[in-house]
């Protein structure tokens, strides 16, 4: 699996970043004057400008290496959005994305810390403890933060988890919001992130989000579509330009489109 490297902070890019995103609509307008409309899902594209500055020797190297191995823009790769969260439908976990224990029961349309009715909460109605989890086709070693909002009937502790790797979280009966932050001791070219639940207990949910960075940022909401794609360079050139020793700046341009 080619995926598009991180910095040795953890982070894909410094900023500031620019994602742009289009959309065609077709028209068929009949015969009466009557118009139909419909989304061309077919042709939805989304490109990045991602601005490097200070970069160290060993950065640039791995830049070029990759866009190397990429030969510009011929191959394609995995992409993680530098500016989104990686899961799909964040707000809806019975989609079948979501994967749940057997006795696990999901609801919907609960109120959230924004004040709309957007959460779910989550049951666990078994003897032992079970889990909600989603599985990205992402390198399991990237650094990512996994975060969500949760809030309980009484206080309770669950566990977050990234692959093989746990962290065991308070549950107040305010909102607070729970972060898993780190890189993962696993190996591979996919990843699951998720929560545990102990027996008998209920949790309401809001805001599940990974990012492919050391530390969360504002939550974003997802549908079918996470920040995991297929992507390629726009380009054919690599510039760089050194203002010294370990400081090295370029702007790399990626592009995706649903037919490439």
């Amino acid at each position: 699996m080619a995926v598009f490297p991180q910095l040795a902070t953890g982070a894909s890019t410094h900023y500031p970043a620019v994602k742009t995103r289009r959309s065609r609509t077709l028209v068929n307008t009949m015969a009466d004057g009557r118009s139909i409309k419909l989304a061309d899902a077919g042709a939805d594209t989304a490109a990045w400008q991602l601005t490097y500055a200070e970069l160290a020797d060993s950065e640039k190297a791995t830049l070029e290496d990759f866009f190397a191995r990429m030969e510009g823009s011929l191959q394609s790769f995995t992409f993680l959005d530098p500016a989104g969260n990686l899961l799909s439908w964040s707000e809806k976990l019975d989609e079948p994305v979501w994967e749940k224990g057997p006795l696990i029961a999901t609801a919907g349309g609960q109120r959230d810390p924004l004040g709309t009715m957007r959460a779910s909460t989550v049951r666990n109605t078994a003897g032992g403890a079970q889990s909600v989890q989603q599985t990205l086709e992402a390198p399991a070693n990237y650094v990512y933060a996994f975060s969500l909002y949760a809030r309980a009937a009484a206080p309770v502790e669950v566990a977050l988890f990234r692959g093989t790797d746990r962290q065991q979280a308070a549950v107040a009966t305010d909102w607070s919001r729970l972060v898993l932050p780190g890189q993962s001791t696993a190996a591979g070219d996919s990843l699951a992130f998720g929560l545990e639940l102990p027996a008998g207990c209920a949790v309401d949910v809001f805001g599940l989000q990974v990012e492919a960075q050391p530390a969360p940022s504002r939550y974003q909401r997802t549908e079918e579509q996470g920040g995991v794609y297929e992507a390629r360079f726009q380009n054919d050139l690599l510039r760089f330009t050194t203002e010294g020793p370990q400081r090295h700046a370029c702007v790399i341009q990626i592009i995706h489109a649903n037919h490439i």
